[in-house]
């Protein structure tokens, strides 16, 4: 796996404490409020969160830091409260010279992005959370029963974290990542006994099990993005939604999911990475819009925008792939609703682990197809044709188009031309093909992808014809 490319850095916190920070990718910056269990060094070539690191980086200038006590950071610290993690939050933006920008809390780093949000509104411009808790474990329900179960955890901690048996840590593990594989869980048990003493470990949970922000969320005055798992082990899915519940106007996006961070091989990642993307996108604006009432028979709406594309949205050249499932009505009346359900279900879990696989973004999904996105016409191609295979375990076949040019990307829209292009070229597919235009082809020369002559066809709202080629 190859590490991403990052600089790290150290600034000295109010009390002297050096934190470590680091950033990475270009663009916009947004900033990652640390976790307890973090490495700058390790996590950037994770099995757990080097996907998410990597992703973020792609669009953005992305801030992490490690929190005092933890990875890079000091770990011999006279002061640990929450107090202090979101002053050392203020210090770290300060060293880049932030002025406006989007702040991302996980887990306990949420309560901290919400105090921080309150305390500064004219510093955030947007809030994303997720796997959050506004409440510690002994705020939330503090019976004697949960009191017991919160000090024997930390007891856990003092007692297991450093050893080299990974026994004691393996029971955090499971609550964070249950179905992660076994290096997955054995990467983690390590992360764990490198990123901070089993003395700091405990003194931080004790500090976790007393967070309370609640009286703070009606006063979250920015934009703001709830997501949870709805099977998270460590973080009661209830904890989200009271989130979303208290902060004015939150968007809540629960994510089928047991793990509390989000894995790059489950459905629930692909949601997620379109749910943050399409929320960290300026608002819909004018120009050409694309607008389907099925992935492959899109309508243009030409709005009046003047001389030029709009100011908040961005041109960028891509990869457009259009699927859609071959007889679905004829599927649908054999099956009944239910059993149709069921099938589109299974369907559309294929179809977005494969563009996860390559690398695409799922834009739009419409009845049984699909309209995704990629940086590279080769990756769309072969995510074409590993759809059209996966699908056929479930008895049934697609048809498929892709077209390479540029698009206006605003908010969670795709624009142009291109994808009224990319949409009819799929339209022309017999089952169990992929089509492809002359200039994906071309594109692509030398891939190994080999093409069959499909002629020349009028495509409905186009001008001329359309050379077309067969994968």
């Amino acid at each position: 796996m190859e590490t991403l490319k990052q600089q790290i850095r150290f600034c000295t916190g109010h009390d002297g404490v050096r934190v470590a920070y680091a950033t990475s990718g270009h663009g916009p910056p947004l900033v990652k409020v640390a976790n307890w269990i973090s490495h700058l060094e390790f996590d950037a070539a994770s099995p757990v969160w080097s996907h998410m690191i990597a992703a973020l980086s792609s669009d953005h200038k992305l801030l992490r830091y490690d929190q005092r006590g933890t990875g890079l950071s000091d770990w011999d610290v006279p002061n640990l409260t929450f107090e202090d993690w979101v002053r050392d939050l203020e210090t770290v933006v300060d060293a880049l010279g932030l002025e406006r920008f989007p702040l991302l809390g996980i887990s306990q780093g949420a309560p901290v992005a919400v105090a921080y949000a309150v305390r500064h509104p004219e510093r955030v411009s947007h809030l994303i959370l997720h796997g959050a808790y506004a409440r510690g474990r002994l705020k939330r329900n503090p019976t004697p029963q949960q009191r017991e179960e919160a000090e024997m955890m930390t007891r856990l901690a003092a007692l297991g974290w450093g050893q080299q048996n990974p026994a004691f840590r393996q029971f955090f593990t499971s609550q964070f990542i249950p179905g992660g594989t076994r290096d997955q869980h054995e990467w983690f048990n390590e992360l764990e006994r490198i990123s901070t003493s089993p003395a700091n470990a405990a003194r931080m949970m004790s500090v976790f099990n007393e967070i309370d922000v609640v009286d703070l969320l009606p006063r979250v005055s920015c934009p703001t993005l709830v997501l949870h798992a709805t099977g998270d082990a460590r973080v009661p899915f209830d904890e989200g939604r009271l989130f979303a519940t208290l902060i004015p106007d939150a968007r809540f996006i629960p994510l089928d999911s047991n793990n509390h961070l989000i894995l790059e091989s489950e459905p629930a990642w692909a949601r997620c990475l379109q749910e943050v993307d399409a929320f960290l996108r300026s608002a819909p604006s004018a120009n050409t819009m694309f607008r389907a009432s099925t992935p492959h028979e899109p309508e243009l709406e030409e709005v009046e925008t003047g001389d030029g594309p709009a100011a908040d949205s961005r041109r960028v050249l891509l990869t457009l792939l259009f699927t859609d499932i071959v007889n679905s009505t004829q599927h649908a009346e054999t099956l009944g609703d239910e059993g149709w359900r069921e099938l589109l279900d299974r369907h559309h879990e294929l179809v977005r682990r494969q563009v996860v696989r390559f690398g695409g973004r799922v834009v739009d999904t419409t009845g049984d197809g699909f309209f995704a996105t990629f940086d590279r016409p080769a990756r769309a191609v072969r995510c074409g044709l590993a759809i059209r295979d996966a699908v056929r375990a479930l008895g049934i076949e697609i048809r498929g188009g892709a077209h390479t040019g540029e698009c206006e990307l605003a908010a969670a829209q795709v624009r142009g031309i291109a994808v009224h292009v990319a949409a009819r070229v799929a339209a022309a597919a017999e089952p169990g093909q992929i089509l492809v235009s002359s200039t994906v082809k071309d594109l692509i020369v030398g891939s190994g992808l080999r093409f069959s002559d499909h002629g020349s066809r009028v495509l409905k709202g186009l001008q001329g014809e359309w050379h077309l080629h067969a994968v």
